[in-house]
């Protein structure tokens, strides 16, 4: 008798040691070296990997927009161009809204906290005070610019599924950062475009029943950059987890 399919899958990942290093190494990249390219078969193989992610009922909710060189360098030019004319215009900025609420309208403890932790921490290791707009403007937009990333990914879902796809679109989008490890890469994920999808979405070719989910800068990093080492702390496992006997 044959053993069944289930029976033929083994339990042991028997390089944990790496996967362990890919997720412990992996980073928000806010420094890309912009003339060393990816390959396009290797974006390939990271998205075919991420597609092994779980999703409701195998769904597979996920459409990718990669974008490289003119169309990279064309849609960052456009989404700039609106963030510096909100900047200069504030009533302006109310064009450019979200789809769908990434961020909650009612901050609370403890996550405005880590919020404000992680932002004044990155500003206070580039130098840029509070009160400092202009130079927080500038820092803000390098998010359009890809962080001078040679690859840009644009993840839209159809506007009929539920909530529940979301969730899955995180497990896809941790395999596909994770992946990236293994080459070599980093990865930036960025909600910075959702207020920009109506820019966005025309210009890659998205049809009206998409909506942005987010996109993400992928690369190598510049190791060279300050920008790099910033890394955010993570609450411990006995902060966030409650255990039931």
């Amino acid at each position: 008798m044959n053993p069944s399919p289930i029976a033929q899958v083994s339990t042991v990942v028997h390089d944990a040691a790496s996967v362990h290093a890919a997720i412990e190494s992996r980073f928000s990249c806010r420094a890309f070296l912009r003339d060393k390219p990816v390959p396009r078969h290797i974006i390939a193989e990271l998205l075919s990997l991420a597609s092994r992610a779980p999703s409701g009922t195998n769904c597979q909710p996920w459409k990718v927009y990669v974008l490289q060189g003119a169309s990279r360098d064309a849609l960052a030019d456009k989404v700039c161009a609106a963030h510096d004319a909100a900047y200069a215009n504030p009533a302006l900025a109310a064009e450019n809204t979200e789809e769908y609420d990434y961020y909650p309208t009612q901050w609370k403890s403890p996550f405005i906290d880590r919020r404000r932790e992680n932002g004044w921490g990155l500003y206070g290791l580039l130098g840029i005070a509070k009160g400092e707009k202009e130079k927080m403007h500038a820092q803000h937009q390098r998010n359009y610019r890809f962080f001078d990333a040679p690859v840009g990914l644009m993840f839209t879902v159809d506007r009929a599924m539920g909530r529940g796809s979301l969730l899955d679109y995180g497990s896809f989008l941790q395999n596909l950062m994770v992946a990236a490890r293994a080459h070599g890469l980093h990865t930036c994920p960025q909600a910075a475009w959702n207020p920009f999808a109506k820019i966005i979405l025309p210009l890659i070719g998205a049809t009206a029943d998409e909506m942005l989910v987010c996109g993400m800068s992928l690369g190598y990093a510049d190791e060279s950059a300050l920008i790099n080492t910033f890394h955010t702390p993570r609450e411990p496992v006995s902060g966030f987890t409650h255990w039931l006997d």
